[in-house]
Formats: structure tokens, C-alpha cells, sequence
């Protein structure tokens, strides 16, 4: 009996070891998040580096923030497990969230459920803002953002077929993909394009901080609302780093009221998100070929 209780204890004590190790293993995990490269990438290292720490105190693991080159880049990454969260536009939360089964949309900014594209203009176009989108844009030279971007692609392109009964490519003399909103207002104010698209948020940005020359370029034209960006988790952070993380998770990013973080973004603040929030996004993107029906 002696010796059977000295083994029954000693497989307690090895087992109690074992578990205490599984569990400081998943506490030293590094826990990664990126986002959609939609603006200066320098700028972007910078300010999310500042959520990572955030992050890393609310839910008490190391977080790191990987940047990535592109939209496609940032699907990818979520995809191979490189990233366990994102901060995705519309779209590439879409195309994220059908890639990884179980993957949530958890939260989005305010400005988010009500977002909106605005169509700009160089002044040497004579385009003035008006309701609906003028038929002098026909023509034009156009540049759209990133081919992946949901305000600076996606829903414009949609609402531009809409109302004029055209694809881009029939409707303008030339066509370009800038990669992100900064270089959309830097490429229509310069006049190497006459016209372009980009979201609202940036825009006021970069009025807000003296970056706009209203001599050059102005916005004509405001699109209707739809939802955009989002952040997305993967449906397996769980079991790597603890039952209720995705909850904490959540909890952190609804919790962030810091002018300086939100800054990042920017947004006012996060609300609750779901995957059913973006169904009109994948709608839109079946409707105009960029996405497929099943």
C-alpha cells in the first residue's frame, strides 16, 4: 500500500507539473495582431506598436503588432496563423473570415457602422460638391485606393456602377490603384489624377493636420453609409492561450478610451461587432465580381 500511495503521489505531483508547464507554455505565447496597410506605413508601425502595449497589459500576455505590405498581405497573414487578430476593412474581413472557420468579428469603431467614401476632385476639374455624382465625372482620370479597400474600392466602385449604369474602366479615360487613401489625396491634389476615392476618416485627418491644400483639391461628392473596418479574431485563441482569452480580448478593445490609442485608427471608440454586420459587404462584393456567390 506504501508503495502504491508513493506512486499515486508522485503521478499527482508530475501531472500538477505538466499542467503548470501546458499553462506558462500558453502564457508566453506571443499573441500578433496586424492591420490593412491603409495608410503610411511608418506612421502605421508607430501607432500600433503603442495597442500592442496596451493590449499586452489588459490581457496580460506579450503582443506584438506585425505590419504587412498590402491588403492581401494582411488576409494572408490571419489566414496562415502568423496573426491571431486583425483590424480588416469590410472586405478583407470578409475574405479573412471565410478562410479561417470560426473566426469572429468582435468589434468596430463607432464611426464604423456608419462609414462612408468620399469621392475628391482636383479644382482644375471646375467639380463642385453636389448630391449626386455629376456627369462631368465621366472622362476623368480616376484613381481608386487599394484593389482590396472597401472605402476606397469596393463601395465606391459599387455605387458608381450604380448610378451610371457603367464599370470604371468604361466610365473614366484611365483607371489607377494608388494602395491607400494617403496616396489617393496625394496623387488627385498633385493632378496626376484628376479624380479619386478614399474614406472620409483619412480625409479629415489629414485636413485636421494641414495636409490638404484646398486651392488644389476639394470633395464633391459623399457616398451613403455602410460598414466598414472591424477587428477579427481567430476562433482557436481559446485553446493557445486560455478559455474566455477571445472574451478578454473584446473586452480590452471596447475598453480603449485613450485619445492617443484611438489615434491610431482614428476612431472615437470600439462597440460590439458581428460577423452578420457585414453581410451587405459581401453582397456588394458578389455584386460587382469580387467576391464569389457560394
Amino acid at each position: 500500500m506504501t508503495s502504491f500511495t508513493a506512486w499515486s503521489r508522485l503521478r499527482a505531483a508530475c501531472l500538477t507539473v505538466l499542467c503548470l508547464a501546458g499553462s506558462a507554455a500558453a502564457q508566453a505565447e506571443t499573441f500578433v495582431f496586424t492591420a490593412i496597410p491603409d495608410q503610411d506605413e511608418r506612421h502605421l508601425t508607430e501607432r500600433f506598436g503603442k495597442i500592442a502595449d496596451y493590449l499586452s497589459e489588459k490581457l496580460g500576455v506579450d503582443v506584438k503588432y506585425l505590419p504587412v505590405k498590402s491588403y492581401p498581405a494582411a488576409v494572408s497573414a490571419f489566414r496562415n496563423d502568423q496573426v491571431q487578430l486583425a483590424w480588416f476593412g469590410g472586405l478583407t474581413g470578409v475574405q479573412a473570415r471565410e478562410l479561417v472557420p470560426n473566426s469572429e468579428a468582435i468589434a468596430q469603431g463607432k464611426e464604423d457602422t456608419e462609414f462612408v467614401s468620399y469621392i475628391i476632385a482636383n479644382t482644375s476639374t471646375g467639380l463642385e460638391k453636389s448630391e449626386q455624382l455629376p456627369a462631368e465625372l465621366a472622362g476623368k482620370r480616376f484613381t481608386f485606393g487599394d484593389k482590396g479597400s472597401t472605402s476606397g474600392r469596393l463601395m465606391p466602385e459599387f455605387f458608381l456602377r450604380e448610378h451610371y449604369g457603367k464599370s470604371p474602366d468604361e466610365l473614366f479615360s484611365r483607371v489607377g490603384f494608388s494602395g491607400d487613401h494617403n496616396r489617393t489625396l496625394s496623387l488627385v491634389q498633385s493632378g496626376a489624377f484628376e479624380v479619386g476615392a478614399l474614406n472620409y476618416a483619412v480625409w479629415d485627418a489629414e485636413v485636421a493636420q494641414g495636409n490638404v491644400d484646398a486651392s488644389k483639391v476639394k470633395v464633391i461628392w459623399a457616398s451613403p453609409s455602410y460598414p466598414d473596418y472591424q477587428w477579427t479574431i481567430r476562433g482557436d485563441v481559446d485553446a493557445r492561450f486560455g478559455a474566455g482569452f477571445k472574451d478578454q480580448v473584446q473586452k480590452a478593445l471596447l475598453a480603449m478610451t485613450d485619445p492617443t490609442l484611438l489615434a491610431a485608427f482614428p476612431r472615437a471608440g470600439f462597440v460590439p461587432a458581428t460577423n452578420q454586420d457585414y453581410t451587405p459587404i459581401r453582397d456588394t462584393a458578389v455584386a460587382i465580381g469580387l467576391m464569389d456567390a457560394e
